[in-house]
């Protein structure tokens, strides 16, 4: 059948085209939005859900925010993420935000019929919203799957000079980098410019030999002190463990200081231990760098 696929598609429309039957449509599907239809099977992703609020709107709304930058390819967008939608009905099911925010020309793109916020244009709406370890992490991830300029979204940002948030959005895109793997390296690398170091590099080159290369999440290359987190492959793959000790080898064959973070590492720790080893490589004491940056990242409490 036409709608008996991995997909949703709208009840209605396939009663109507008699491409299923209300037996078939009821026993082999799911109702995931009204009117909206998915077979059992399928996974309930993100992609679907986006797919399944935009046929709710019967194809007319432009989907935006998280939505969007997932659409872009950005990682770390879960399932569960609300679907946010540019399109006038306050009445949205569960699952999906609806807003009135204004779009100008140029501001969107299609995917077949599909409409979605282009990449500066998702940046504007991701930086505006929630705390800025969440801003800046939703940013980190579009600029690494899309490469979107900063310059390019503050110019966006001036063709809507009285839209909330922009302050936000300004402080978040100071602090976008493309070299972040994930949450948690964000949520880290913004602790350590909060703490007064300087402003880490991302994804430094380690030459291997052989045309090959490790490269450490971040750290100071003039200094040789790189901070990692670390996360759990090592604990559930036998494979990762064995690549991770040769790895750590190689690292301290090259006389790296090299620091570990683990999920339940308390961010006192962290920084004390970043700062004793900063302070023994550099020979003086580390202190609080008076830069605009840093002052900006400490004022916010929304971690």
């Amino acid at each position: 059948m036409e709608y008996a696929g991995q997909q949703p598609f709208i009840g209605s429309e396939a009663l109507r085209a008699g491409t299923v039957t209300w037996h078939e449509l009821a026993k082999y599907h799911r109702a995931i939005m009204p009117d909206v239809y998915l077979d059992r099977r399928a996974e309930l992703s993100m992609r679907n859900r986006t797919l399944a609020a935009w046929l709710w709107t019967h194809r007319r709304a432009v989907v935006a925010g998280a939505a969007a930058s997932a659409l872009h390819g950005a990682k770390w967008v879960d399932d569960d993420t609300p679907v946010e939608l540019i399109w006038h009905n306050a009445r949205a099911p569960d699952g999906v935000i609806t807003r009135t925010d204004r779009l100008l020309d140029g501001e969107t793109q299609s995917w077949g019929l599909l409409r979605f916020t282009t990449p500066e244009r998702t940046a504007f709406d991701l930086g505006r919203r929630g705390g800025l370890v969440h801003r800046v992490a939703r940013l980190d991830a579009l600029a690494q799957a899309t490469r979107f300029k900063i310059d390019d979204v503050a110019q966006l940002a001036k063709r809507h000079p009285h839209t909330k948030g922009l302050r936000r959005l300004e402080t978040a895109l100071d602090l976008v980098d493309a070299g972040a793997d994930s949450p948690r390296e964000t949520r880290l690398r913004l602790k350590l410019i909060a703490a007064g170091f300087p402003r880490p590099q991302t994804q430094i080159p380690l030459r291997r030999g052989g045309g090959r290369w490790y490269y450490l999440d971040m750290g100071w290359e003039d200094i040789k002190l790189a901070v990692e987190y670390d996360g759990d492959q090592h604990r559930t793959s036998r494979p990762q463990y064995v690549s991770d000790a040769e790895r750590q080898e190689f690292i301290a064959r090259l006389s790296w200081t090299h620091i570990k973070v683990l999920a339940e590492h308390r961010d006192d720790d962290v920084i004390r231990r970043v700062r004793q080893a900063w302070d023994h490589l550099t020979g003086h004491p580390q202190t609080e760098i008076d830069s605009a940056l840093t002052r900006r990242v400490t004022r916010t409490s929304a971690w």
